[in-house]
């Protein structure tokens, strides 16, 4: 008679090994080429290094960690004394350590040279198929550098702790720290993205206006990255009614905790290793910056670059969803055969490769459009139009495909995506939050629409450019006729049609930077797909792709085997 050992069941066959030990950088032929292209091709070899550090297995399990153990928030100290202190898991400040290392919080602006903000971009996508809630914070810094640079006498006391690569986790006054982190804080209860009914006041103290010092009285409702050294943040003065910005170090001069009371931690959905916060001034320490009554301007440039991450890390997580998705399928079975050798499971990765590729090639050509039109009375309007019309509609479109993008890529995966024991449920509950960060769906649409009514030259311009790239692809220029005549259709349609205003400007924009930079097969797929008359056959479903195109060739572009 056959004896069975106690406790054993069966052995594990036919599960995917995990995803570890390959390189980002040098896995990811479109953003290779589009780093050589942009001209950053002198960052190549630490993008290599990093590309490969970022996913040993003692990197990747840093993710892990970091949202499984949230921040926790401590006000007051054992004596009752109110401290407002974050205490976050090691595995938080390392990643941290990793951004600040490869200069990701200010690249373009420490080492200014040509392609600087491409690669700086390239690294910042890298680090985001890792984790994005430690972006959150960094993404503020570097947002913030080019508003503090106006004003010299402040940014001459922060410049080496803004530009040191070392991350300083001390909660101590910012004169005894080697390096700083910046945050902002827009909201209110009360107005959400309408900024301009805000309450929160600003009383003079010493001096008025640009340069002087205030007493802050209110309060914000995100308030993203409460540890910072110091945020940016609007209210009114007692002399104009326009709101003001002003720069709130955590500290006050006389080396106290300034009156920011942390209320408590926003529980969110996603990005859960990074502290959100909601917070009330009491007579709050703040030096204006910038003119008075011009608050909003003087933000909004922030934002401009915090909107372009926005697009970068919604593209990352495409990236790394995807790359995942592939990898399962080529070592899952089912019914006798691999799923990537399944023409139907074909489709859906060459589907979603292509969606990747696009939002991979858009946000590095943003990054040049974004360097080449740093000054804005130099730069071309062609590149003006990149920055400043592109940009929030590639923040609404790229950021909503994601949410789609990673449920598919779940679901390669089956019932092992749906635990977070994998990464892919943390990629899903991700996806949502760069959709409604930094200006939500509308909000951006509408901006496009503001953007090209304030810039006409430039979207002249911009429009030109892309009819000459469409030559010889009839769907494209058909397209871009489309969208021609529904911006010269009546001016009381435009702003309900602004969502699709925004989709068609975003889909134009990627058709014509793959026809220029992908191979035929890669671009002519997309812009069957999304762009030509009848496309709507194929729906918001990836997977949709004519059978005539060869996934198989797609597929092993985006990840080699």
């Amino acid at each position: 008679m056959e004896r069975h050992s106690l406790g054993h069941t069966h052995d594990v066959t036919n599960q995917a090994p995990p995803l570890a030990d390959y390189n980002l950088f040098s896995s990811d032929v479109a953003l290779s080429a589009a780093l050589e292209r942009e001209g950053a091709a002198w960052h190549r070899e630490a993008l290599q290094r990093h590309g490969a550090a970022l996913t040993t297995p003692e990197t990747l399990a840093l993710a892990e960690l970091a949202n499984r153990h949230t921040p926790e928030l401590f006000t007051h100290n054992p004596r009752g004394e109110r401290i407002d202190a974050l205490e976050f898991h090691p595995s938080w400040h390392t990643l941290l350590s990793l951004l600040r290392r490869e200069g990701l919080h200010a690249l373009p602006f420490s080492d200014p040279q040509r392609g600087a903000m491409v690669a700086r971009c390239a690294g910042y996508f890298l680090h985001a198929q890792l984790e994005s809630g430690s972006l959150c914070p960094l993404t503020m810094t570097f947002a913030s550098i080019p508003v503090l640079q106006r004003e010299p006498a402040l940014f001459e006391t922060l410049r080496d702790k803004l530009y040191a690569r070392e991350h300083d986790p001390r909660d101590v006054p910012l004169t005894q720290k080697t390096s700083a982190m910046i945050g902002m804080g827009m909201t209110e209860k009360q107005g959400g993205s309408d900024v301009r009914s805000n309450q929160t006041r600003a009383h003079a103290t010493r001096g008025s206006g640009r340069g002087g010092e205030y007493r802050l009285v209110g309060h914000k409702w995100f308030f993203s990255a409460p540890q910072c050294d110091a945020h940016l943040v609007l209210a009114r003065t007692d002399d104009h009614e326009g709101l003001s910005c002003f720069y709130v170090p955590r500290f006050a001069p006389d080396g106290s905790k300034n009156a920011v009371q942390i209320q408590r931690l926003k529980d969110k959905l996603g990005n859960r290793s990074n502290a959100s916060s909601e917070v009330e001034f009491f007579d709050a320490f703040g030096i204006m910056i910038g003119d008075e009554g011009r608050g909003v301007p003087t933000i909004i440039e922030m934002a401009n670059y915090t909107r372009l991450d926005c697009v970068i890390g919604s593209a990352a997580l495409m990236r790394a969803a995807l790359v995942q998705a592939i990898h399962h399928a080529r070592h899952r079975s089912a019914f006798g055969r691999h799923l990537a050798d399944q023409p139907l499971m074909r489709n859906v990765l060459a589907d979603l490769a292509l969606e990747s590729e696009a939002a991979t090639l858009l946000f590095m050509r943003l990054a040049r459009a974004f360097e080449a039109s740093a000054d804005a009375s130099t730069a071309a309007p062609a590149e003006r139009a990149w920055r400043r019309i592109v940009t929030p509609a590639a923040k609404f479109w790229v950021c909503k495909r994601t949410l789609e993008f990673t449920g598919e890529a779940m679901e390669v995966w089956g019932g092992n995506g749906y635990v977070e024991t994998g990464p892919m449920a943390r990629f899903y509950r991700e996806a949502p939050v760069n959709s409604i960060w930094e200006g939500s769906g509308n909000v951006m649409c509408l901006d496009v629409l503001r953007a090209m009514e304030r810039e006409p030259e430039a979207a002249q311009a911009l429009f030109a450019a892309w009819q000459a790239d469409a030559q010889g692809h009839p769907d494209l220029s058909a397209a871009l006729g489309r969208l021609v005549a529904t911006l010269n259709g009546p001016a009381e349609h435009r702003e309900a049609s602004a969502r699709r205003i925004a989709q068609q400007i975003v889909l134009i924009a990627q058709a014509t930077v793959l026809v220029k930079h992908a191979p035929p097969e890669v671009a002519d797929a997309f812009i069957a797909t999304r762009l030509a008359d009848g496309c709507g056959e194929s729906g918001r479903v990836y997977g949709t792709l004519p059978a005539t195109f060869d996934h198989a060739a797609i597929i092993e572009r985006a990840f080699p085997a």
